[in-house]
């Protein structure tokens, strides 16, 4: 039987770009049969269209579902969905497809049949390609990746990309520890899988810049400081599995 995969967008007002990202993933996974593909759609609150797209989707492809949050969060949503699949590896990406989608069967793998418990999309590795990103937050993402760098040691390096898979084992022990609710999240998962001793593979990806990106870099590079520093002189829970 295929291992079970389940691909959660998380999504807030992006009833423009979803048709766009539902339809390009399906194709794709068709070309894999290997696994079992379900797509999760994770409505973090959006008021414009996006719900009555979503319905549509699912009514076109069989396999895509929908998880609504009213409370705001891409943490928050992520985690919720995590938590509350099924499925053997459960992966996520933005719904822009930034990062080129011809590396998930690479970062599928590696959680089903490598061992790895963590899988992350690196756009710092070698092999890596980043295309159009504009200076300002190419020195601030690498700025902060230093930063974990020098306050942790990481075995990763880039701790930001929205291309990310876990084992069912990280998502349940790992979720339930992580506080933040927002896109210091990301970082969170990786500081304490770390911790934890969980595996992690970084996988060399292909990125080009949305220059339609939600992320406000100032007080997102402020938050994710703090948490930083909430995981360093804190501590960092360790989960019990």
């Amino acid at each position: 039987m295929p291992r079970s995969v389940e691909i959660i967008i998380p999504v807030l007002n992006e009833e423009r770009a979803l048709p766009l990202c539902i339809d390009t993933l399906i194709e794709f996974t068709a070309g894999h049969p290997d696994y079992d593909w379900k797509i999760t759609v994770a409505d973090n609150g959006s008021t414009d269209t996006t719900p009555e797209v979503i319905a549509e989707l699912g009514k076109k492809y069989p396999n895509v579902g929908t998880l609504r949050l009213e409370q705001r969060g891409r943490g928050r949503a992520l985690k919720r969905a995590w938590l509350d699949s099924d499925a053997d590896v459960r992966c996520y990406m933005d719904v822009d497809l930034s990062t080129d989608i011809k590396a998930l069967p690479e970062l599928v793998g590696a959680i089903a049949n490598e061992g790895y418990d963590v899988a992350i999309g690196s756009r710092l590795s070698k092999g890596s390609q980043v295309i159009g990103r504009k200076l300002s937050r190419e020195i601030t993402s690498r700025g902060y990746n230093l930063l974990i760098r020098l306050m942790f040691w990481p075995s990763f390096r880039d701790a930001q990309c929205g291309f990310k898979a876990v084992s069912r084992r990280a998502a349940e022990n790992l979720m339930p520890l992580i506080k933040d609710n927002a896109w210091f999240m990301d970082t969170e998962m990786l500081l304490l899988a770390q911790a934890a001793g969980y595996r992690i593979k970084q996988v060399p990806v292909r990125w080009v810049d949305d220059p339609d990106t939600r992320v406000k870099i100032a007080s997102t590079a402020w938050e994710d400081v703090k948490g930083l520093l909430r995981l360093r002189f804190k501590g960092r829970p360790k989960p019990a599995g």
